[in-house]
């Protein structure tokens, strides 16, 4: 097996990879299911998939405290392997994935769910997160200005300054700048609603990739009944979506992303649309395979 794959692709080729599986006729619906196994210093988990000419498999650690003693939140290893033979391929930064494929699967999403002329970008949040949801977002959309909610002033300054170099016009601001937002992320550890979901325009999409925990959400149940809603799997989403299990959301409500990037899910702009991310192993498996081929590794798989 080779030594750690850097991860080099851009997430415009993430977003391209993500899509193309989709396009392959993936069933998002019957994806293995993350395992998590709390442990003293947070959570363990383990994300397998298989598709195309490839398998691997995502083991990844939580830990809390991380950031309090300048360690990152997220890590772990991403194992690629050939599909056929299940032969070892490449080992992969799990937590570099993890920054690189959510802002991914944020962008593909909210391509197909944010109006053509969205500019205003709001980005609850200042960690690695946001930051590559302001990257992957740019790539997609026509955004012309950000503004940063964040709980410490000088990291949400970090970011405004990031996105000034990025061309963008950026500042701080408090969460009621959702009233003036065309897309809306929030990339937080919040376990309660980060903002007044009446504010959302009719016209904007709100995106949530904090959490993957029944008990926790970041947007409120006014956003909720308001919105359509769009999940990565309703499968997923029926575990793991505290956002829209704590508002009470129907299932028959919720549109998954391969209907959304297919063209079968409606799309309309006459009120809000919420999109609930919670991260799916197939995720990783697209876009670690598509950086394998990338690099040239060879080998019989294919990332399509």
């Amino acid at each position: 097996m080779r030594p750690t794959l850097e991860l080099t692709i851009d997430h415009q080729a993430a977003v391209e990879a993500l899509e193309r599986v989709l396009l392959a006729g993936l069933d998002v619906e019957s994806c293995p299911p993350r395992s998590a196994v709390p442990v003293p210093a947070g959570e363990l988990l383990m994300m397998p998939a298989a598709a195309g000419g490839f398998a691997g498999v995502k083991i990844a650690g939580v830990a809390p405290a991380n950031p309090a003693a300048g360690l990152p939140r997220i890590t772990g290893s991403y194992l690629l392997l050939d599909g056929p033979t299940l032969q070892p391929l490449a080992l992969l930064d799990g937590a570099a994935l993890t920054a690189l494929r959510t802002p991914a699967v944020t962008a593909l999403a909210l391509r197909a769910l944010a109006r053509p002329d969205a500019a205003h970008l709001v980005v609850f949040g200042a960690g690695p997160q946001a930051f590559g949801h302001v990257d992957a977002l740019r790539a997609v959309l026509p955004l012309e200005r950000v503004t940063v909610v964040a709980r410490r002033a000088d990291a949400a300054e970090e970011l405004v300054l990031y996105a000034r170099e990025s061309g963008l016009e950026a500042v701080a601001g408090g969460p009621e700048a959702v009233a003036e937002a065309d897309v809306v992320v929030c990339c937080t550890t919040a376990r309660t609603p980060l903002f007044d979901g009446r504010l959302v325009p009719d016209g904007a999409v709100v995106a949530a990739v904090g959490s993957h925990e029944p008990d926790a959400r970041e947007v409120d149940a006014e956003l909720v009944g308001r919105a359509d809603l769009f999940v990565e799997a309703r499968a997923v989403a029926r575990r793991e979506a505290g956002d829209l299990l704590m508002a009470g959301a129907a299932e028959e409500r919720m549109n998954n992303l391969s209907e959304l990037v297919t063209g079968t899910a409606v799309v309309r702009h006459d009120r809000p649309r919420f999109f609930k991310s919670v991260g799916m192993a197939w995720q990783d498996l697209a876009v670690a395979a598509a950086q394998y081929d990338r690099a040239g590794a060879g080998g019989s798989g294919s990332a399509t």
